[in-house]
């Protein structure tokens, strides 16, 4: 379940949201001045999170290098005719 806070009952029930997280695998966004600000979620959940990361920012390079010799106005191009053929359902 995710759960959403403010900073300020964030701070004055520290050990209860931790205890959510750590025990009901809660997550909780905790939102300063109206807005999302952060979230505390279960370790096992970042540690997920964080290997996910890793592997788009690899694939992510892997793009890269297999685009370095195109120019850039040949890629963005490309992309705008990926784009166009998407939405006209190809």
């Amino acid at each position: 379940m995710i759960n959403e806070t403010t900073a300020v009952a964030f701070r004055q029930n520290l050990g209860e949201m931790l205890n959510q997280v750590q025990y009901r695998h809660d997550s909780i966004v905790i939102n300063k001045d109206g807005k999302p600000v952060a979230a505390l979620v279960d370790a096992r959940l970042f540690a997920r999170i964080r290997r996910m990361q890793a592997r788009f920012d690899a694939l992510c390079l892997r793009i890269e290098a297999g685009y370095a010799e195109t120019p850039e106005v040949e890629g963005l191009a490309e992309i705008d005719a990926a784009v166009t053929d998407v939405r006209a359902g190809r």
